[in-house]
């Protein structure tokens, strides 16, 4: 099966790309979502987020508040980088697992994962090809802005990751996603269809 990365700065589009290929068909896990139950109640990951950063950063429900966790980790690089240590491991063992259970259902198809952070953590080598969401910084901004964050809070998000530049250099395919939502569904189709010819044929 060839497994598929979808990666790309906050705001580029990922989560709209991903579902274009969820609609033609193709197997998709989300790390985002993930995440989210690796956070839930009672997990062993919310445990150590609660012992470092305090419980104040949990929900009623006892599951970790990204509200109240997102101001401390973005403004703290240190502090960023030991929850990471705690949470993508476990998401990288969720997305294994739904890797292979999409591979024992049809082992010569493929499967696409969005993953926010995959050149950051080091595991783009875990796929056989890349994806980049990619658009312009300042309408990365805007979109951030859109979804009520503060010009301030924006680009701590940015500065958390990798420029596109960097990932778009990396990537196997890029999608553009500054042009209308029928220019997107296009590139979409092509990189899909170029994709599925490598599945067919290994060496192409």
């Amino acid at each position: 099966m060839l497994k598929v990365a979808l990666t790309g700065g906050i705001a580029t589009g990922k989560s709209h790309a991903l579902e274009q290929f969820r609609r033609r068909g193709v197997p998709c896990l989300d790390a985002d979502s993930l995440a989210h139950g690796v956070t839930a109640a009672g997990t062993e990951a919310t445990s150590a987020i609660a012992a470092r950063f305090g419980s104040d950063v949990l929900a009623p429900d006892g599951s970790v508040d990204r509200a109240r966790l997102g101001p401390i980790v973005f403004a703290d690089a240190a502090a960023r980088q030991e929850l990471e240590a705690i949470v993508h491991p476990a998401v990288y063992r969720a997305i294994q697992a739904g890797l292979r259970a999409f591979e024992l259902l049809d082992p010569s198809s493929l499967a696409v994962v969005d993953i926010p952070l995959l050149f950051e953590s080091g595991h783009d080598g875990d796929f056989d090809r890349v994806i980049v969401t990619a658009c312009p910084l300042e309408m990365q901004l805007a979109r951030l802005r859109e979804r009520g964050m503060s010009e301030i809070e924006a680009r701590q998000r940015l500065a958390a990751q990798w420029p596109t530049e960097e990932k778009t250099r990396r990537a196997d395919f890029v999608i553009r996603t500054d042009g209308s939502v029928e220019d997107t569904a296009r590139q979409v189709d092509e990189v899909l269809a170029k994709m599925r010819v490598q599945v067919e044929d290994p060496g192409t």
